[in-house]
Order: structure tokens, then sequence, then C-alpha cells
């Protein structure tokens, strides 16, 4: 795992854009997206490449961490409509070639199994973008996920729904359950790169990056990972004990190795 210390919010997303940038002009195929609001900056970069730099999505397939179950595709909280309105409509990404799971679909363990079929089918994801919840939980795989868990429908905490009721307008309209892919699921991607900002995220930021591996925090998963990075900006860094560590490997990286 590589932990990259950015002075702040903006950098972290500009270096994330850039890791994505790279995996695409290098061949990858497939990426992984996830709808929180973490990632929402590094989709605002992406546009900017695409619009002022010719960053081309194009022959791309992308597949999404989540959706909530019972809602529409059409719903604006969905995470379907949320990929669309913050990233998809702004590039050159074929809407027909982004993948979600179906969370109004009538037998929902069903549609889990489907939509892991077709992520395994497409080959490995080249790049897995995730955030990370407060309680430590990656897409939305909650405290007590196994290790080895593929896409299912999972039972969301009151903490992780409190922390989505901004876009709902309240907690009673907040999904109670939701199609995940699982932590095995995500492991499989080639590269996982992590972004948290803020100081909200800083102890689930050290629980997972130097805290044991335990599914009482989902994100240590990353600690197994052959090609992991955690880009973090000083505040949600600020419990990391091993930061003069991480500092020093950065300065001290190879001529042209990239994360």
């Amino acid at each position: 795992m590589e932990v990259v210390l950015l002075p702040d919010a903006d950098g972290a997303a500009r270096t994330v854009a850039g890791i994505i940038e790279r995996a695409i002009t290098g061949g990858a195929k497939t990426l992984g997206l996830a709808a929180g609001s973490s990632p929402l900056s590094v989709y605002q970069d992406l546009i900017r490449r695409h619009r002022q730099e010719g960053l081309s999505f194009a022959g791309i397939d992308a597949f999404l961490l989540d959706e909530y179950a019972g809602l529409s595709p059409s719903h604006p909280q969905s995470h379907a409509q949320v990929i669309r309105r913050e990233l998809v409509d702004h590039i050159d990404l074929d809407p027909a070639r982004v993948h979600v799971p179906q969370g109004s679909a009538s037998d929902l363990q069903q549609e889990a199994r489907r939509f892991e079929r077709a992520l395994t089918g497409a080959g490995p994801v080249g790049v897995q973008i995730l955030g990370i919840g407060v309680n430590g939980h990656i897409a939305f795989n909650e405290p007590g996920s196994s290790l080895a868990s593929r896409t299912r429908l999972k039972t969301l905490t009151d903490d992780t729904r409190r922390d989505n009721e901004r876009s709902f307008g309240g907690l009673d309209q907040v999904p109670r359950n939701a199609i995940t892919q699982g932590l095995a699921t995500i492991g499989a991607a080639s590269h996982l790169v992590l972004i948290a900002t803020g100081p909200h995220k800083a102890h689930a930021v050290a629980a997972a990056v130097e805290g044991p591996v335990t599914t009482q925090c989902p994100a240590s998963i990353l600690q197994l990972h052959p090609h992991a990075t955690v880009v973090v900006d000083e505040l949600a860094a600020a419990r990391l004990e091993q930061q003069r560590y991480y500092r020093h490997i950065a300065h001290h990286k190879p001529p042209g190795q990239g994360y």
C-alpha cells in the first residue's frame, strides 16, 4: 500500500484523476466508479481533462460499486443518476457501457448475482475508485462484512444512512438496503485507489491504513492488495502515525515511477 499525503483536497483530487488518466492512456478498458461524495472532485478534474486536454473515455466500460435497493434508475438520488449527473453526461463515456446494479429489480438477490457475473466477465477492473465512510466502510460493505464477500444485498447502518440523509431530505427517506460489490469483488481490481479528505475521515483512514486487517474496518482490506494507493489531504491524514515515512517514500520515489 502506498499512502500519498497532499496539502489539500484539490491536490488529492488532481492526483487521483492523474492516476485514472495514466491507466486509460496505458490501455485500461474497465474503470470502477463510486457515487459517494469523496470522488466528486475527482470527476470534476476528469471532466476538465476531457474538455481541455482531450482525455477520452471512448471504449471504456465502467462499473459502479453499489446502488440503493428500491430506487429506480431515474430516481434523482439513485447512484445511476448521480454518476450520470456528476460525470457521464460531461464526457465521451458511452452511457450504455456504464453498468449499475438495478435497485428496482424484482429479485434483488438474483440481480446481485447477475451484476457479479457481468463484472467478472468484463475482466479485472483497471482502476477502482473508492471513498471511505466514517465507520471504515467501502462501497456499502458495513463493519462486519466478510473479507471474502461478493456482490450481494446489504442492510445499511444508521450511521451510513445519516451520512447520506442530506441528499434525501431526511433520514426516513434514505433506503435501508443496497446492492453492493463485496470486499473480494472490489479486491479483484488491478489497482485500488482510495481518496479521503477532511477531518471527519481521519479516524477511518488511520484504522484502514495502520490498524489491523479486520472486518470491523472493511477498508483495511486494502492492506492485503498488491497495488493499493491511498490519497489523503492533511486533515484526513491527521491521525496517521507514519506520516514522516510516507513523505520520505514520496520524496525518494525512483524517476518515472507513478502510483
